[in-house]
């Protein structure tokens, strides 16, 4: 099934920084969908973990640990947005099927 228009739009404009992320929750009130709902739930989940692990590295002053981090979140980032680009709904890796769980409630 292709996904095209307006679901893949707003999963599209979800992975583009935290505002894009609740842009696309708006997008999304009227009428809902689930391709979308699934990559906000996705994006959502990488922007906060971006958060949260971002004021750990806040604590370390060790290029190799900040590079890992960094790398970490833009392949989780990359990976996300090109599975909106092409109309599939794959969890992200390692974290994916834990932000589909912890936020739910996003649909």
């Amino acid at each position: 099934m292709e996904i095209t228009g307006q679901a893949k739009t707003t999963a599209i404009v979800a992975y583009i920084t935290i505002l894009g992320t609740i842009i696309a929750y708006f997008m999304n009130l009227d009428p809902k969908d689930k391709f979308a709902s699934f990559h906000i739930r996705q994006a959502f989940g990488i922007n906060i973990t971006f958060y949260l692990i971002g004021a750990l590295m806040g604590m370390f002053n060790e290029g190799l640990i900040i590079g890992a981090f960094y790398l970490f979140f833009i392949v989780l980032w990359g990976y996300g947005i090109f599975m909106a680009i092409k109309g599939e709904t794959r969890e992200v890796p390692l974290l994916g099927p834990l932000f589909q769980k912890l936020f739910s409630t996003i649909s």
